[in-house]
């Protein structure tokens, strides 16, 4: 099913309603065609009066005036009709409002080649008949008048180009946005620059060396002539340089406009794709850059709700090493205490609406410290400090977050909870398929942590850690930490030295023995 697009709106937001309104229609070419042969006429029959042409004629002048003006109405018919029906076959995709074929593409962006070809060509037949006409009162130099003339229809073939490639942005523009790429030479910005140059210098040039070099005609004719050449050159010049400055200046600037915006972080900057050359190749690169950039951004996003930033930008990196390495880490594990006690009493929804709120205070805390929420696992979280990226001080941070930890989830009342930090080598990167991998740490210290979670249930201050996290932390925060006891820990085979912090929370009033009688047999 062919995509459709809004054609009035779009015209309307990139303000081309005239453009638009010429591509819908049948006959808008046709008319621009007209407008440029009547220009070029008028330039053809300044040059003969002003050279002297006319005064050389005598009593012919009448018949040549009504042979061309004859040749041009016979030009104008044909150049309705074929004019038309081009513009009906290689338009109806943007009449219908549906997304061009690739040939329809390319047949649309050769619009200003072909018209502009079509309008120099009907000019042949009045040159032939103004040629029969005037060769005996020109003398030999037949050729000079008949230059001058073929001069005014490649000015008329040049406006014409350039006014139908102008008028084709609201088609360029949904070309580049169905992603076809149909540029070629004729719509290059050389193409323009080629024909602005032949209309604003070439010509004119040509036209004074054939007029100063005219040995018929009188001095004060030749004069004329190249007055004449000159003025109209020079009015043309500033014309065309004004319109194809401005071509290329406002694109740029819209460019730039937008590039400055993208890297100031607003990646839904977009540029309207008005041109069908280089310039809107351009145009469509910037908004396929802001795309690909803003497709990143999500992905990076999506991907590090489910392992955390850190691991995402690791990940997405271009020269990343994903085969992991030997880290010096601290390792805080966080879990529920009586969860499946819980779990019975509250409704599955309430339930995971609770333990969404706490997950939510050990993330919290764990990214103000620079760590990473490596994994959860049903009620209990485990918090890696120094992996994947480097911590100046793993252990400071890992007791800062134990603390902040602590302290929010008995604020919040909801859930009673251990933590258990503990510090050492461990291998840190990614494990799995070549199909699923997933970033881990793996060694003693998170077994450490976890065992400390389970003692730290039955803790006052819901907090233990092993003395190598409190010996590598800085002073300032070993004064929050006291020694608690030598701990024997399940499945290791010597005893921890373990540390707990200095203030009491709300559950201090509890004795270590009330707790185990709550808790039971129910601690996960």
């Amino acid at each position: 099913m062919p995509r459709r697009f809004p054609c009035r709106r779009l015209a309307c937001r990139n303000g081309r309603r005239t453009d638009d309104w010429i591509l819908r229609s049948n006959w808008g070419f046709a008319l621009l065609t007209h407008v440029c042969a009547y220009g070029g006429l008028l330039a053809a029959l300044g040059l003969i009066v002003v050279t002297g042409v006319t005064e050389r004629l005598g009593p012919t002048l009448p018949t040549l005036i009504l042979a061309v003006a004859g040749c041009s109405l016979l030009s104008s018919l044909v150049g309705i009709v074929v004019g038309t029906e081009i513009q009906r076959r290689r338009l109806e995709w943007y009449r219908a409002g549906r997304t061009p074929t690739p040939a329809e593409a390319h047949a649309t962006m050769r619009l200003p080649v072909v018209i502009a070809l079509l309008d120099a060509v009907l000019w042949l037949p009045g040159l032939l008949v103004s040629a029969v006409i005037i060769r005996p009162y020109v003398g030999g130099e037949l050729y000079i008048p008949l230059l001058l003339v073929a001069a005014s229809a490649l000015i008329d073939a040049g406006l014409t180009y350039l006014l139908i490639d102008k008028t084709l942005g609201p088609a360029a523009a949904r070309i580049a946005a169905a992603g076809t790429s149909a540029g070629h030479l004729g719509t290059s910005v050389l193409a323009r620059l080629a024909i602005t140059w032949t209309l604003i210098s070439g010509i004119p040039l040509v036209g004074l060396i054939l007029i100063l070099t005219d040995r018929y005609a009188a001095p004060d004719q030749r004069i004329r002539g190249a007055l004449y050449i000159a003025i109209t050159g020079l009015l043309l010049g500033i014309g065309a340089t004004a319109g194809l400055a401005r071509a290329v200046a406002v694109p740029m600037s819209r460019i730039r406009s937008a590039l400055q915006r993208i890297g100031d972080g607003d990646l839904d900057a977009k540029v309207t794709v008005d041109s069908p050359g280089e310039v809107g190749m351009l145009q469509s690169s910037v908004n396929d850059m802001a795309f690909a950039l803003r497709e990143r951004r999500r992905l990076q996003e999506v991907f590090g709700r489910h392992v955390g930033i850190h691991v995402a930008d690791r990940a997405l990196a271009d020269d990343a090493d994903l085969s992991g390495d030997i880290r010096v880490v601290s390792a805080l594990f966080v879990d529920v205490a009586g969860s499946t006690t819980l779990a019975q009493k509250l409704e599955p929804a309430e339930f995971v609406e609770q333990l969404n709120r706490l997950l939510t205070i050990v993330v919290a805390a764990t990214d103000a410290e620079s760590g990473l929420v490596n994994k959860f696992e049903g009620d209990a979280a485990l918090c890696i400090f120094g992996a994947p990226t480097t911590h100046s001080d793993d252990a400071t941070a890992a007791l800062r977050a134990a603390r902040r930890i602590r302290d929010a989830v008995q604020v919040a009342g909801e859930f009673d909870i251990g933590i258990g930090v503990a510090r050492g080598r461990v291998f840190a990167g990614d494990v799995g398929s070549s199909t699923r991998l997933e970033y881990t740490v793996i060694g003693d210290p998170v077994n450490e942590a976890a065992r400390l979670t389970d003692e730290a249930k039955h803790v006052p201050q819901r907090i233990l850690v092993s003395d190598d996290v409190v010996t590598n932390a800085t002073p300032d925060e070993q004064t929050h930490w006291t020694r608690y006891r030598l701990l024997r820990l399940r499945g290791r085979s010597t005893e921890t030295a373990s540390w707990t912090d200095q203030r009491l929370g709300p559950a201090a009033t509890d004795t270590v023995g009330a707790e185990r009688t709550l808790l039971g047999a129910d601690q996960s």
